[in-house]
């Protein structure tokens, strides 16, 4: 076991002994008292979907806004909230791998889990399924099945279709850009399935792992440069959840830009761009697009 795992357990542990007289106290089965199902969903993004497939249903995500999952460390309010839930939706990887010790803290049995990054398609270590709307697509329909299980209309079609038609509108904008000029540089390498999805070649990243908390070398900084210098990359990506001075340290140095932040690892605010994650994927795309382009291309998704 990793030691960043075991110290997630270790907090696990401490916070479920303080919760004991709560849990006690919260009974059975977690139904709202409306009757419709208490979901928890791990991200945000899973969490905007199960909203979409089910407007009724009480969702909660444990994990907030414009944050870093990687980062994450269980709150007493999240075992609470897991507690009570019905269903929980667990994205996958690493993004929520502190997921397991918090369901035996708060109690909740392996049949209320629904495993939506299986669901999706989740590849090796890679936890960020959610960059490809097909696989997206998959996971409403996983969604929308555990939903049908728990009583709900089985309605998670027409979210699908959405799904289906923003991936033909991703892909159409982005066939506008030349496929020699489709290189990315992210903050870290959070896009691997959007880019084969679309026909990107994926460059590097300023922090060269799946995971923000691992920390760049100098030497791995300076080979980038030059990766950058030689490969002619316009634009270099940084994340909305992470401070960008590295990403404009590196592009002044290599001589390009930093564009729009992408939406990675969390949606946005309410009010922003990426507050859903339909909106994330159009974001991206617009700020990928004018990125890969030196800004002489643009698309919009306006209905």
């Amino acid at each position: 076991m990793s030691f960043s795992k075991m110290r997630g357990r270790m907090r696990a542990l401490a916070l479920s002994l303080l919760l004991i007289p709560f849990l006690a106290a919260c009974g059975g089965d977690g139904a709202s008292s409306a009757g419709a199902p208490t979901v928890v969903a791990t991200t945000t993004q899973l969490a905007d979907m199960a909203r979409n497939i089910a407007p009724e249903a009480e969702v909660t995500a444990l994990l907030r806004p414009n944050t870093d999952p990687h980062e994450y460390e269980v709150r007493p309010h999240d075992l609470r909230a897991l507690a009570g839930a019905d269903i929980v939706l667990r994205s996958g990887g690493d993004v929520d791998a502190w997921l397991d010790s918090a369901l035996d803290s708060a109690g909740v049995k392996e049949r209320d889990v629904v495993d939506v990054g299986a669901a999706a398609g989740l590849e090796g270590d890679d936890p960020h399924w959610w960059q490809d709307p097909v696989r997206a697509e998959r996971a409403a329909a996983a969604i929308g099945r555990a939903f049908a299980r728990a009583g709900l209309p089985e309605r998670s079609a027409a979210y699908e279709a959405r799904l289906r038609a923003l991936d033909a509108r991703v892909r159409a904008c982005m066939d506008r850009v030349p496929a020699a000029s489709r290189k990315l540089v992210t903050s870290h390498d959070a896009l691997g399935y959007y880019a084969r999805r679309y026909g990107i070649q994926v460059i590097g990243a300023v922090i060269p792992a799946l995971t923000t908390a691992a920390q760049p070398s100098a030497g791995e900084v300076t080979a980038l440069v030059d990766t950058i210098r030689r490969q002619g990359v316009k634009t270099i990506f940084a994340e909305s959840a992470v401070n960008p001075k590295v990403e404009q340290a590196i592009a002044r140095e290599a001589g390009a830009r930093v564009g729009p932040r992408l939406w990675a690892d969390a949606l946005g605010p309410e009010g922003t761009g990426g507050a859903t994650y339909i909106g994330s994927i159009e974001a991206n795309t617009r700020a990928l697009v004018q990125g890969f382009s030196g800004g002489a291309l643009d698309c919009s998704f306006d209905a």
